[in-house]
């Protein structure tokens, strides 16, 4: 599984580690996921939704 949100498609980011000494090796920036049930085309789905996506409305939750 891609650690991709399915809403907006934000993904892993790479960029350097530089330490004080300048020294440099490559890292790696995750999106905040989580996996949850959400409303998909009138169905209830666990989808990878980013905390982003979830804190502006853009997922609708399945009603209890």
């Amino acid at each position: 599984m891609a650690r991709i949100c399915e809403v907006c498609g934000k993904g892993s980011q790479i960029g350097n580690r530089i330490s004080h000494a300048h020294n440099v090796s490559r890292r790696e920036w995750r999106p905040n996921l989580h996996a949850m049930r959400a409303i998909v085309d009138g169905r209830p789905m666990r989808i990878k939704v980013c905390t982003r996506c979830l804190r502006s409305g853009k997922v609708v939750k399945p009603a209890h």
